[in-house]
């Protein structure tokens, strides 16, 4: 077999994985429907992309839970379907990406792992908003029936195109003012820079005067 039929074959075989492996993720994503009610229920888009981690699911478990409705009860599950797309475009503040873990313990002594933002994030993003939105709910019955609605995908593709999508619109992002004390330290760190900005450049005049005056003397 000559190399270019070789590489054919390959080129072949890895679209026919891609294939298979795309095709898996939306029969994952499609188990479990049947045993949610979607009767009256709303499917509500989330766009990920440049959204922070903690605001997206703070927003994301309201919907889920269903307190956004004037209807909400405690003990009822009326939380809407929630697809988010885009999850491996999340972002987050500081420097959580190198500095958060998650943890967990395989039960054997010595087994605890661990793993970083930034690797679970190139391993599945998908699992980084669903541990954000499931830590954000109550931790009692109605908390699987609300994991089921949660449909998180990588990119932006997704099997529920036939389906009555609602866009969610992201509220905008309320940025606090600056506190009195720190204003102010703000003001006299700005002061105090162009009080030596201005003496630099009077300590150089002074330099070019005394340099002047031999000169014409």
């Amino acid at each position: 077999m000559s190399t270019a039929a070789a590489a054919q074959s390959f080129n072949g075989n890895l679209k026919a994985s891609s294939l298979f492996f795309r095709i898996s993720l939306f029969i994952k994503a499609l188990a479990g429907i049947r045993r949610i009610d979607l009767e009256g229920l709303k499917w509500r888009v989330f766009d990920a992309k440049g959204q922070v981690l903690g605001r997206l699911a703070s927003h994301i478990s309201t919907v889920v839970q269903g307190k956004d409705k004037p209807t909400y009860t405690p003990n009822r599950e009326e939380g809407d379907m929630c697809i988010i797309i885009n999850a491996k475009d999340v972002c987050v503040t500081g420097r959580k990406m190198t500095d958060k873990f998650y943890r967990w313990h395989t039960g054997y002594i010595g087994h605890l792992k661990e793993r970083s933002l930034k690797d679970q994030m190139a391993k599945d993003p998908t699992e980084v908003i669903r541990k954000a939105v499931l830590r954000m709910l109550p931790r009692n019955k109605l908390r699987d029936d609300r994991d089921r609605k949660l449909r998180i995908f990588a990119d932006s593709e997704h099997p529920f195109g036939d389906r009555p999508l609602e866009p969610y619109d992201m509220p905008p992002r309320q940025v606090r003012e600056m506190r009195p004390r720190a204003r102010r330290a703000m003001i006299r760190a700005q002061k105090k820079a162009e009080q030596q900005e201005q003496g630099t450049t009077n300590t150089r005049k002074g330099k070019k005067r005394e340099e002047m005056e031999p000169e014409s003397a």
